[in-house]
């Protein structure tokens, strides 16, 4: 009989597929529902500091209108704003704790090292089990180097530890210069885990009305599991202590099985809930189970990692040097 349990950030998981945080993750009634889908653990929805100050503004015109506000107005309003949507998500990591037996994970989406980590300390109150720091700092200013980008990202993992003590997972976006020495440096800040990898909302261009606007394409697609099979390979391979969560393009049994050949310790799924629902987790594991039994494999421990980047004879099929040789022979 095939074991699916693995260990994520020191969690027990019954199975290796992680509902990823997103709106589906919002409500109780969904993520009761991943739950009896098979879901290793569940990441909640994440408070956004766009979606604070969003409310501030909706606040905001509602209350003044065009007129001028009274001292101190915009402050107290996003203090609201603030409190009150803690309050929510709080609310639910609670409800989650005391209505699931899986892992609940909570998830913080941030940019800098400010008062918005405090969050970390409310939804730990709460009863999460771990957290997950969604962070994406836009490298805009021609000024800054790479390293200093880095460094917002090792100064918001070093305040949070400080902050907590459930385990850290860290979801990156896929552009660093040198990602197996800046996945190091979050480790040593305090990640557990490192999940590859940030899927973001790209812009796109109107030519007809000259406007610029967020892309239609919000769901990810099987293909884009390439690029985070590469990574989940290299990294897993590079530093065997270092946990990776894969996520993006997570659409069918297979490539939770590479990925998790690769050295993924856990897979998250996101588009995929939404395009065929929340029971495609249980065929998820209903693949990787018989995969398993099929080759032989009594536990995920007993493959898992049997493929990466350091465990193969020729690791330099992980690079891109292949890309330019495939070609030249063709």
């Amino acid at each position: 009989m095939t074991d699916l349990r693995v260990k994520y950030m020191g969690l027990e998981l019954p199975g290796p597929v992680i509902a990823g945080s997103c709106g589906l993750t919002g409500t109780l009634e969904n993520i009761e529902k991943l739950e009896r889908a098979g879901a290793g653990a569940v990441i909640l929805k994440s408070i956004f500091e766009e979606q604070i100050e969003e409310e501030t503004l909706r606040v905001f015109k509602a209350g003044f209108g065009e007129g001028d506000p009274f001292p101190g107005a915009i402050d107290y309003v996003r203090e609201y704003a603030r409190s009150h949507t803690l309050q929510q998500h709080a609310e639910l990591t609670r409800e989650a704790k005391r209505r699931l037996s899986i892992p609940v994970i909570a998830s913080v989406n941030c940019f800098s090292d400010g008062e918005w980590i405090s969050f970390a300390r409310e939804l730990e109150k709460a009863g999460a089990d771990a957290l997950e720091l969604n962070i994406f700092v836009f490298p805009t200013d021609e000024f800054a180097g790479s390293a200093a980008v880095e460094e917002e990202y090792v100064k918001i993992v070093k305040a949070t530890r400080a902050l907590v003590n459930v385990p850290l997972g860290v979801k990156i976006a896929p552009w660093f210069t040198h990602l197996p020495s800046f996945a190091r440096k979050l480790r040593g800040a305090g990640a557990s885990a490192i999940t590859l990898f940030n899927r973001l909302v790209d812009p796109d261009i109107h030519v007809e009305t000259l406007r610029v606007s967020a892309n239609d394409s919000l769901f990810s697609r099987p293909g884009d599991a390439r690029s985070i099979l590469r990574w989940t390979g290299i990294l897993a391979g590079k530093d065997g202590k270092g946990e990776v969560s894969a996520s993006t393009g997570v659409h069918d049994g297979e490539t939770v099985v590479k990925l998790l050949l690769a050295g993924a310790t856990s897979v998250q799924v996101c588009s995929v809930l939404y395009e065929r629902g929340t029971g495609v987790i249980e065929e998820l594991n209903g693949y990787v189970a018989g995969w398993m039994e099929r080759n032989g494999f009594a536990s995920v421990d007993a493959f898992r990692g049997m493929l990466s980047y350091a465990a193969i004879n020729n690791p330099a099929l992980y690079e891109r040097a292949q890309f330019i040789k495939y070609f030249s022979n063709h």
